[in-house]
């Protein structure tokens, strides 16, 4: 379980060979300095950075950036060397911020080479410093601990380094920021978006780790790269795509309008100064196989018709996948767009209007008058461009996501799909679920599918806390408790119906017997793994086993001997529904959820949690890691996807059943019928 470090605590390191993981809002140099049992660095050679970035031992990056791998080999280093100080510190006479205290707080976490954290540290609290002492990793009695520092230094790294009695402290800062310049100057811009259908750019998004992971910022922006998804991956109560991660404060991308970039597929003769193909004549297969051809234009002038599956992919789904993330990044930076030059008429507007009422000329008489409506005529005029530009965006992308969504298969499509009433369970395992809707204010007609990868990297936390929903009408806690687990059940059913038959098993915790009527389809159809557990006992004993689970896998895993694990033991996906939280739960049950929430995912043992976190405010901050653990969502439309790439609050709308349709009776039906071979 990963050891949460605030200022001063340590924490014992169980291997010698670590990674240490680095993730700012902003780029920052990293470095590392070796000292004796006094903490006393002897000189220059005993400090890592990105002029010297290699030590017995120790690697750093060569070049400020946004993350860091830190590479630390402890069996390696000197013997003369007892602590092991980790260095940020912010480039110097950048056009960046000059202190931490404008920057998101910078994240730092001590992981193995398989990439299972041993320790992690935000590091909060700094103001005016520009650089920090961050982690500390010190030999105590022949074992190795790390320390959580955040020792902050407004005079940069040349007053970190004379802390640390080195004797050239500022020459060697000054070396350093050289080398970070140099690294800087020598960096390439990425290239402008490409396009395949001669309309608008589009990206192949591929979200890694999940709006559970991740998709990587559109070739071209000025933004920071976002993850997979629309929020971030570290958070918990306020998920930003797609915890992660610096969530808000980013700076805007710059949105390439449709026609911005140029069109990819061109012949490779330089003749006619058209596009090159730089790719090597014998690896035509290398890369995944084009998207099909586009539909010609409607007529001269007009936009191509939109296409199912136009994204690049190995397969259709992949396209199709593809092809939606394509949708949500074009809907975003188009809506930056458009905010952005809104602000920008109004900030011109006040301008004008503060000259002419800062001249005691112009204040009396028509002359004034005229100025001012003048400045209000030119404020229409460029917001109105600005909004024709938006409504041709939107416009193509409903056109879009009229062809899009009947394409879609089982896994990404709403419940009222079609494709629902030819469901067969399916044979493998598709590459993502959809898991609701996304919105923007700006642009209610599109509607963006919210795909998570499979398997799930991060539990689910579906939200029944009184709120508010965006129609102006409020549920009770009564009504929200059960919208919530109707919402868990849809989501449960979606997860059991993508899955090949046995790959998949659903537990449920129901301490007070509340959610009966809610999960009558899971229960009637006969697809859980054992009816829900009541009461203290029935909870403790779900959980129990869950535990030992992980457990032994986790064993199994880490010894090399996956085939070692007990027979009889259910190798399936597992997934655990909590109703009613913290209803039925002790102290111990509580940790037990919490160590699930953190090492479940990573053995196939997943967390569904229907609860009011105000409700168990009573535990203070020791369930606040398990909110961060989860990604958020909520049983009624609500704008609470932030996301970090463009600033935008996506409102989410999540994926339910219509009213009387019997599809969710249908698809568990089938499933039911298809596990009884493997229930045997």
């Amino acid at each position: 379980m990963t050891a949460e470090l605030t200022r001063g605590q340590n924490h014992p390191l169980p291997r010698a060979r670590l990674e240490i993981r680095v993730s700012a809002g902003t780029p920052i140099v990293a470095g590392a300095t070796l000292g004796d049992e006094n903490g006393k660095v002897h000189g220059v050679e005993w400090v890592a950075h990105p002029g010297t970035p290699a030590l017995p031992g120790l690697e750093v990056s060569r070049q400020a950036a946004a993350d860091h791998r830190l590479a630390v080999d402890l069996d390696a280093v000197p013997d003369a060397v007892h602590r092991v100080s980790v260095l940020l510190a912010l480039p110097a006479g950048g056009q960046g911020p000059g202190r931490f205290g404008a920057v998101a707080a910078p994240f730092v976490a001590v992981t193995g080479l398989d990439g299972d954290e041993v320790a992690s540290y935000t590091i909060t609290g700094l103001e005016a410093e520009s650089a920090v002492v961050a982690l500390e990793l010190y030999r105590r009695q022949g074992a190795w601990k790390v320390r959580a520092v955040g020792q902050g230094y407004a005079g940069g790294i040349a007053e970190l380094l004379t802390d640390q009695d080195l004797p050239q402290a500022h020459q060697l800062a000054q070396n350093i920021q050289e080398a970070v310049a140099g690294g800087l100057a020598r960096s390439v811009p990425a290239p402008p978006a490409r396009t395949v259908d001669g309309n608008r750019p589009r990206q192949a998004a591929t979200p890694a780790h999940g709006p559970d992971h991740g998709a990587a910022a559109p070739q071209g922006s000025t933004g920071p790269v976002s993850p997979a998804s629309p929020y971030d991956t570290r958070s918990g109560s306020d998920p930003q795509p797609p915890e992660a991660p610096g969530q808000h404060g980013t700076q805007q991308p710059c949105p390439a309008g449709p026609g911005d970039s140029t069109s990819a597929g061109q012949s490779s003769a330089p003749t006619g100064g058209g596009p090159i193909d730089y790719s090597h004549p014998r690896r035509q297969n290398a890369a995944p196989p084009p998207p099909p051809p586009t539909a010609r234009p409607a007529g001269p002038g007009q936009p191509a018709r939109p296409v199912a599956g136009d994204a690049t992919g190995w397969s259709m789904e992949e396209r199709l996948y593809n092809q939606v993330w394509g949708m949500f990044e074009d809907l975003a930076r188009t809506t930056a767009a458009y905010r952005s030059a809104v602000d920008f008429a109004d900030s011109r507007m006040e301008k004008e209007l503060d000259q002419v009422l800062s001249d005691p000329r112009s204040r009396i008489g028509g002359q004034g008058e005229a100025a001012r409506e003048a400045a209000r005529t030119r404020h229409a005029q460029l917001v109105s461009q600005a909004r024709e530009v938006l409504d041709r965006d939107v416009a193509q992308l409903a056109a879009e996501a009229e062809v899009v969504e009947p394409a879609l298969p089982a896994a990404f499509a709403r419940w009222d799909n079609p494709v629902w009433h030819g469901y067969r369970v399916p044979m493998e395992i598709p590459m993502a679920l959809r898991l609701g809707d996304l919105h923007l204010p700006e642009a209610d007609r599109v509607s963006i599918p919210l795909l998570v990868r499979l398997p799930l990297e991060r539990g689910l936390w579906i939200d029944s806390g009184r709120s508010a929903s965006l129609d102006g009408s409020f549920a009770d806690s009564h009504e929200m408790r059960r919208l919530g687990l109707e919402a868990a059940v849809a989501h449960a059913a979606r997860l059991l119906a993508v899955y090949p038959a046995g790959e998949f098993t659903v537990h449920v915790i129901d301490p007070a017997g509340s959610g009966s009527q809610a999960l009558a389809p899971l229960v009637r159809t006969g697809v859980l793994a054992a009816p829900p557990a009541l009461g203290a006992a029935g909870t403790a004993a779900v959980l129990a086993r869950l535990t030992q689970r992980v457990d032994l896998v986790q064993m199994a895993l880490r010894g090399g001997a996956p085939d070692a694990l007990p027979p009889g033991l259910d190798t399936s996906q597992q997934l655990l529904i909590v109703n009613d939280f913290p209803h039925g739960f002790d102290d111990r049950a509580v940790n037990q959820l919490r160590y699930l929430a953190d090492e479940g995912p990573a053995v196939g043992v997943h967390l569904m949690m229907v609860a009011d976190r105000e409700e168990s405010a009573g535990y203070g901050p020791l369930l606040d890691p398990l909110w961060r653990a989860l990604l958020r969502l909520t049983p009624v439309a609500d704008d609470h996807l932030a996301d970090p790439w463009v600033g935008h609050a996506w409102t989410y709308e999540p994926s339910l059943v219509p009213p009387g349709s019997q599809v969710l009776q249908h698809v568990l039906t089938q499933v039911a019928a298809a596990r009884r071979p493997w229930d045997r």
